[in-house]
């Protein structure tokens, strides 16, 4: 029995988790739409149709057509793949990067090895992100890859420090020291222990950064930097129908809720995926 006012052990777990799980469904569901959208949109788009002759509803058009005559809701289902895919490279090609240079700055004895794999990081670090990408836009004409590339490589700086400052930690604890005593390689300490204790750092840093690297995308994308100024793309499609908002509001709307969305329900399910650590674990630990 339980006095009153106070919750029992299985209450109160309950009530922990119930958030967390509105948070990861409240996620999954924003995230999926403009997933789902992006994957799908141009095998559910169809032919094109007729140019209608300015921005107006019905005939067809669920959402009206933009300032040139085409149909919105299909410019929507073909505009997402470059925004998402793009995103995703860069945020993989980043830390496909930041991971080993982090790790081999963190784990090596050679301060000079430290040294030539982080200073040059930070020259690069202290320019603004966006003003890199407009001056090498300006120089050359990236395409959607190029883009990545140019967005991946001015989030390789934070990344690999972030990388390095959380190896570092690990590899000051007894057990790594064990290893190196013991004769284990670099690689099984670098990867196998450390490169482990690294998961829920990186899991955490992954949700803000792909927020960072959609930002990125996007505005590079509104400025024409690596689409075409007529390509279906959501940033795109936002840029080119802002002059036409209050005569036709969905070209802007319906493009800027989804970059929105697709941003809230990373960030959602990341937080859902690393709130209460070891909950289960702790909990299993109190009834033994």
């Amino acid at each position: 029995m339980t006095s009153a006012g106070r919750e029992t052990p299985a209450r109160a777990t309950t009530s922990r988790r119930a958030p967390s799980r509105r948070r990861f469904l409240l996620g999954a569901g924003l995230l999926a739409v403009p997933l789902l959208l992006a994957l799908l949109g141009p095998f559910l788009a169809g032919e094109p149709g007729p140019r209608a002759a300015s921005f107006t509803l019905g005939g067809g058009h669920w959402l009206g057509t933009d300032f040139v005559g085409r149909d919105v809701w299909r410019q929507v289902l073909h505009g997402g793949r470059p925004v998402v895919l793009t995103a995703l490279a860069a945020t993989a090609l980043a830390y496909a990067v930041a991971l080993p240079v982090g790790l081999t700055a963190a784990l090596t004895h050679r301060r000079l090895v430290e040294e030539l794999l982080m200073r040059p990081l930070d020259v690069l670090l202290a320019v603004p992100s966006l003003l890199l990408i407009l001056l090498v836009a300006s120089v050359v004409t990236p395409g959607a890859a190029g883009l990545a590339l140019l967005v991946a490589l001015v989030n390789v700086p934070d990344a690999a420090r972030i990388v390095r400052a959380a190896a570092a930690s690990a590899a000051a604890r007894p057990a790594v020291e064990a290893l190196r005593m013991q004769g284990e390689t670099w690689w099984r300490i670098a990867v196998g222990h450390v490169g482990r204790s690294l998961l829920r750092t990186l899991a955490a840093d992954a949700g803000t950064r792909l927020t960072g690297v959609l930002y990125l995308v996007a505005t590079a994308a509104f400025l024409g930097v690596g689409v075409a100024p007529d390509a279906a793309d959501w940033a795109v499609m936002v840029d080119r129908n802002r002059t036409g908002l209050f005569v036709q509001p969905w070209a802007v709307v319906v493009p800027a809720l989804l970059i929105v969305a697709l941003t809230m329900g990373t960030n959602l399910l990341f937080d859902a995926a690393l709130e209460n650590p070891g909950g289960r674990r702790a909990r299993k630990g109190r009834h033994l």
